[in-house]
């Protein structure tokens, strides 16, 4: 009996992996409902690892952001963001569970985060490369988020734009808000030597992403309520 679970989750991991694969590289999969608990467990350990590899050699990190426990809380947050602004469109099989598996499962690109580049360049070149990795990420992940929207969500057009993106320019500016007493403030303000991480480029750049974000929310929050009132009277 043992022997037959164990081959069991065995055959379940790898039915996972293979899936996971198949999500980042954008290719079709069926998603096995009968172990949809293996899948978010497995996101959510990514999630959780991706974290720890996030911080460890951040020496401005904190203790909670050390064990990965940001990262693991900042999927559940996001999730329940994306469900809340994109229930008022009428998106098909929308429920919080599965967007948090959605969440969770594009973690795994944020591994390239915890790579030490500062220990093998130059301060300058690693700020390059974390900058690099910044925009890998961020492009990977808002086209499996457009993706999403519009196989399971079934949206389309220019509502699938403003679904992606009104979302987006709010956790920017939440997480810019949320390393502002870290870094920003004192890039803007000139960092001394000793202050400076490889890291510093890519918070500024999240910083200019996030002035840009402000500039749009007018706009895309205008056609976010113009969709939720075609869609309630059944126009779309």
């Amino acid at each position: 009996m043992r022997r037959a679970a164990w081959c069991n989750n065995i055959n379940n991991l790898k039915k996972v992996v293979s899936d996971e694969l198949k999500f980042l590289t954008f290719r079709p999969f069926k998603l096995d409902t009968a172990i949809f608990n293996h899948y978010l467990i497995f996101g959510i350990t990514f999630t959780w690892v991706c974290g720890i590899g996030r911080y460890w050699d951040n020496p401005r990190a904190e203790l909670w952001q050390y064990f990965g426990l940001g990262s693991v809380g900042y999927v559940f947050v996001l999730a329940g963001i994306l469900w809340l602004l994109i229930l008022p469109l009428k998106a098909e099989n929308w429920t919080y569970k599965s967007v948090l598996l959605f969440v969770s499962l594009t973690s795994p690109p944020a591994i390239l985060y915890a790579i030490p580049v500062e220990r093998f360049m130059t301060l300058e070149s690693a700020q390059q490369v974390n900058v690099w990795f910044l925009a890998i990420v961020a492009i990977w992940r808002v086209a499996l988020l457009i993706k999403y929207l519009m196989k399971s969500a079934e949206l389309s057009g220019l509502c699938v734009l403003v679904a992606a993106l009104l979302p987006i320019t709010l956790i920017v500016t939440l997480l810019t808000a949320l390393n502002l007493e870290h870094v920003v403030f004192r890039i803007m303000a000139g960092l001394k030597e000793e202050e400076k991480s490889a890291n510093d480029a890519a918070y500024l750049v999240l910083a200019i992403i996030t002035y840009f974000s402000i500039l749009a929310s007018p706009i895309l929050l205008s056609l976010y309520g113009w969709f939720i009132f075609k869609r309630r009277k059944n126009v779309i």
